[in-house]
């Protein structure tokens, strides 16, 4: 990975009595697609904002390219943000649009065009200078706004759930098409999302983000596979979220059954939270795994069936190319390397203990 571009240094920021980051720290590589995940309200727009200079933080600093910007007002950054809601300017058409910030530096008209031309043809809307904003779909519309940031040679392009306003399919189109943007640019991504999914597909680097505070840093394989707490493990997808107690490296024991695992490093009858993705179970026959349980609910979801097991008094989520009809007796097995042990906080040991008593 590239040297590192932009650094946020110890960032707060508070509205009235609400704190929405709490000495945020966190630095970003160039040519690197980081996301800010989270749900509303943990603070990652309000990061964006102070990045891109519309917002000024309470504490902290900003380094950029090894300047301290944080006082820069928004266009005196080499940063551009695009944001969910377009803001195009629709009494403009399309080449209005894309010009307006070059005619503002009073660049030349045929640097103007050529840059048009370029744009157009980089978000694969060759053509289109003569439209009008409210004659495209929002797919359209938002690979402008695209279009109108990039031509400004930004060397960070910020972008706010510059998606969430599209349906699934077109969503889906428009990750690609961000993926490729960045990889043709060559410039460093920096994005919002609640969307896991979108963050998982798209990004080098995401960074969980809860009440202000980052939970987690890490590539998407790492977030997704190797959760750091439960937060991050119930936010990043599916999962059975489990107390359990760590009887000594390399074994765990989970719901009063002993399962091998691969972590280490925990002690001894230490209380943990263990985390199995749902489609990390295998239901083989009754007495072939490790515990016993039954198929309490079951439906289809098109790539696997979505069941419950009930085993042990506890409701496994499974998901499974087999369908196992609501009745069948099973039993659940999963892989040692499968099984992601998570330290407790230590608010809720003593709890953790009682529950595996």
């Amino acid at each position: 990975m590239s040297n590192k571009l932009i650094d946020l240094i110890d960032i707060s920021k508070s509205y009235g009595m609400q704190t929405v980051l709490d000495e945020l720290n966190l630095y970003i590589r160039e040519n690197e697609f980081l996301t800010l995940l989270g749900p509303s309200g943990c603070g990652k727009t309000t990061t964006l904002r102070i990045l891109g200079g519309f917002e000024t933080p309470d504490k902290g600093r900003v380094i950029f390219d090894g300047q301290d910007i944080t006082n820069f007002p928004a266009n005196k950054r080499q940063l551009n943000t695009v944001f969910q809601k377009y803001a195009l300017f629709t009494h403009m058409n399309i080449a209005d649009n894309i010009a307006f910030g070059l005619k503002i530096k009073n660049k030349s008209k045929q640097y103007i065009y050529d840059k048009i031309k370029y744009a157009l043809k980089l978000v694969n809307l060759d053509g289109f200078e003569k439209r009008m904003p409210d004659s495209l779909s929002g797919g359209q519309q938002q690979r402008i706004a695209i279009a109108r940031a990039i031509v400004n040679e930004p060397k960070v392009l910020l972008l706010d759930e510059p998606l969430g306003a599209l349906d699934l399919k077109l969503r889906q189109d428009m990750q690609y098409e961000l993926i490729r943007l960045k990889n043709e640019l060559g410039i460093t991504f920096l994005y919002v999302t609640h969307d896991q999914e979108e963050a998982l597909t798209m990004s080098d680097t995401i960074v969980v983000m809860n009440q202000g505070y980052i939970q987690q840093i890490g590539t998407p394989e790492k977030i997704y596979n190797e959760p750091e707490n439960a937060f991050v493990a119930d936010f990043i997808g599916e999962s059975n979220i489990i107390s359990a107690t760590m009887v000594q490296d390399r074994l765990v024991k989970i719901l009063g059954v002993n399962f091998p695992c691969v972590d280490e490093g925990f002690g001894q009858n230490r209380p943990v939270d263990v985390v199995i993705r749902p489609e990390d179970i295998d239901l083989l026959k009754p007495g072939q795994g490790s515990i016993d349980g039954v198929v309490t609910h079951m439906i289809f979801k098109g790539v696997h069936y979505e069941m419950e097991v009930m085993a042990n008094n506890y409701e496994w989520l499974v998901h499974s190319t087999d369908m196992f009809p609501v009745g069948t007796e099973v039993s659940i097995h999963v892989d040692p390397f499968d099984i992601q042990i998570m330290k407790k906080p230590e608010s809720e040991d003593e709890e953790a203990v009682n529950i595996e008593e």
